[in-house]
């Protein structure tokens, strides 16, 4: 069974100062988006129209309240407008806490239509954190909007492109402050979640691989007690729960096993550690899914890139590839619900 309509996803425009509407725009006019989902763009006519003006994309904007139940027509953005922005806080490369109240309000309505059951699932254009505090919304990122919004305690990062799948243990945190915050809790949380969601979404049984803290895993405790006091009880932990894990393991060798695809995922314990192999392997189309929540999120995995805005030059591929991931991740969970 599954989706007699493809599924629907909420599209956030993200920072109208950024590259984000640009993106949305080089997206919609790929035949691969709507043949996997009925997009509806949350965000700003005049913004959005800009985008398509300065791509001389062959695209019209329909204004919808909610989402129609029915495919767009060929060149046809629907889009739910949340914001009437001044020409002042669309000036690209110039965030304002006008947009950022704007980009606060476009991801709270896609996280509502997710939960009421009128969308299938959300993908987000790239923010700007320093405007969403200006205008009072204060919060390290959407990974941690989204799970106050849907009432979330364990949620999880994952950052993911075809050769490689990374979680987080801690997300956006000093790196001095990275040894006291991981904990046994909180390592085996993100065990859990990350397999939970790995084999609701993506494979049965994951294999999962956890990095040690330490280079070496501490060396015996000349460079650290965490790996062996902290970390290794957790995997233990999570083996006993049936969970395929296996660690900790050294990061400067892990990911070489994990690309040949020994692993379905590398539980990472702070935000480098996972990132840079990623982007490295992935910088353009790798997608960010938020894992633990009871709504589907993805993202790209870049920033607003305000040198690019404007320019018309910026690759659209993570938008895409987080777009496709957010159907795809629908019409599992549609599927197995049939």
């Amino acid at each position: 069974m599954g989706f007699d309509i493809r599924p629907a996803i909420a599209v956030t425009m993200g920072d109208p100062a950024g590259i984000g509407p640009e993106i949305i725009v080089k997206s919609m006019a790929r035949r691969e988006i709507l043949a996997s989902c009925r997009p509806v763009i949350i965000g700003d006519r005049s913004v959005l129209q800009r985008a398509i003006d300065l791509l001389a994309a062959d695209l019209r904007i329909t204004t919808v309240e909610e989402m129609p139940d029915r495919d767009p027509a060929s060149g046809e953005l629907y889009l739910k407008p949340l914001s009437d922005l001044a020409p002042q806080d669309m000036e690209y490369g110039k965030p304002t806490a006008a947009g950022g109240d704007a980009v606060f309000r476009y991801i709270t309505e896609a996280a509502r239509l997710c939960l009421k059951g009128e969308v299938d699932a959300m993908a987000t254009a790239p923010i700007n954190k320093e405007a969403m505090n200006a205008a009072g919304h204060h919060y390290p990122g959407h990974t941690e909007l989204l799970a106050e919004l849907t009432g979330t305690d364990n949620f999880v990062m994952m950052l993911a492109g075809s050769r490689l799948r990374v979680t987080l243990v801690t997300i956006h945190e000093a790196l001095a402050d990275v040894p006291r915050l991981v904990t046994f809790d909180k390592v085996l949380a993100t065990i859990r979640t990350t397999n939970g969601d790995l084999a609701r979404y993506f494979t049965p049984r994951p294999r999962l691989a956890v990095l040690a803290l330490n280079p070496h895993c501490g060396e015996g405790g000349m460079f650290g007690n965490e790996d062996q006091d902290i970390i290794r009880p957790a995997v233990e932990a999570a083996r006993s729960e049936g969970i395929d894990a296996t660690g900790p393991l050294s990061a400067d060798t892990l990911f070489h096993l994990a690309v040949k695809g020994d692993y379905d995922a590398v539980i990472c314990m702070y935000h480098d550690q996972g990132l840079i192999p990623l982007k490295l392997l992935h910088f353009d189309d790798g997608v960010n899914v938020t894992l633990g929540l009871p709504i589907i999120r993805t993202s790209v995995d870049h920033g607003t890139a305000y040198n690019l805005a404007g320019k018309g030059i910026a690759s659209e591929e993570s938008m895409v590839a987080a777009i496709k991931m957010a159907a795809e991740m629908a019409v599992v969970r549609q599927t197995r619900k049939a």
